[in-house]
């Protein structure tokens, strides 16, 4: 087993992260139930931000890590909220006020303008020190609903309409959300990676080499 620390305190993403991981043989902890303290997310792009997270939780656990960062993008909006997405309202926000400010953020837009993708980057390390992250990228695409909609998911489900649903990704249950994410689509690129370098396992080399 290995033990492996999620560097993220938010409930949603723990519980799509934990089966898949679990089952691979990690044992889990969070940061936050080992005392580590967040990391200021000041990069400039989200896949930076999650080697931050993931250097940064490694460090102070002595552990394996694994980071991602998301957001949503409206290409409308010059990509906002993007990096921004957790914290589109305020450093406190909640969900709903975020919803409320990108839905009056857009209530002008018509058509094409109203479409927006969910991007994620998540990162492995093996430890703090580790050279060469995996990482894994995956996109959601679709557009942006005119009304929350759907009592399921976190963030900006209830107004994401992913493209060919027919409603929002609130009204999808976790398996269905999890085959078409933008985080399990980055997930399953993670763990193939993460699959591959386990098959490689270089022997120690011999005295006589």
């Amino acid at each position: 087993m290995t033990e492996l620390v999620l560097a993220t305190g938010n409930p949603g993403k723990l519980r799509e992260l934990t089966p898949p991981l679990a089952a691979l043989g990690f044992t889990l902890h969070t940061q936050a139930e080992l005392g580590i303290a967040a990391v200021d997310e000041t990069a400039g792009t989200f896949v930076e931000n999650a080697l931050l997270k993931a250097r940064h939780a490694a460090q102070c656990s002595g552990l394996a890590a694994l980071a991602e960062d998301s957001g949503l993008c409206v290409p409308a909006l010059g990509g906002a909220p993007g990096l921004f997405s957790a914290r589109y309202a305020g450093e406190n926000a909640t969900d709903a006020e975020n919803n409320t400010k990108l839905l009056r953020a857009m209530e002008s837009l018509r058509g094409s303008a109203r479409q927006a993708y969910f991007t994620c980057c998540m990162v492995y390390l093996a430890g703090a020190e580790d050279p060469s992250p995996l990482i894994g990228q995956g996109f959601w695409f679709g557009e942006i609903a005119r009304a929350p909609g759907g009592s399921g998911g976190f963030g900006y489900d209830p107004v994401f309409c992913p493209t060919g649903l027919g409603g929002s990704a609130a009204e999808l249950d976790s398996t269905q959300k999890g085959a078409l994410s933008h985080r399990g689509a980055a997930l399953r690129a993670l763990l193939a990676l993460l699959s591959q370098q386990r098959r490689y396992s270089p022997q120690p080399a011999s005295p006589s080499d």
